[in-house]
């Protein structure tokens, strides 16, 4: 099994090493439903909106898709990529896509 190694904005200088192909199938989803919003997303909105572009065989039924996009997520935030709103519910956004948090 092929691994990737991820990041967490929460504990710097601390990487984790993940499924690749689980990572880059979610990480994908996740930046076409990003990319195409004009304004930022909510966890809830974002998990509906991924699912359905999730492979099968990687994410039947959508298992862990949850755990996933909290992996992406913390990941590209610590890469500098995804920024999150400061008010609540959190909600996600690409940098330097035209949103302000």
């Amino acid at each position: 099994m092929d691994k990737i190694i991820v990041e967490n904005v929460n504990h710097p200088g601390k990487s984790e090493r993940v499924d690749a192909e689980k990572y880059r199938a979610m990480r994908e989803a996740m930046l076409t439903v990003l990319t195409a919003q004009a304004e930022p997303v909510d966890y809830t909105t974002l998990k509906q909106r991924v699912k359905p572009s999730l492979p099968q065989q990687l994410f039947p039924g959508g298992a862990t898709s949850g755990w996933w996009i909290k992996t992406v997520q913390l990941d590209l935030e610590a890469k500098g990529k995804l920024a999150r709103t400061t008010d609540k519910p959190l909600r996600f956004f690409l940098k330097g896509a035209g949103q302000t948090a």
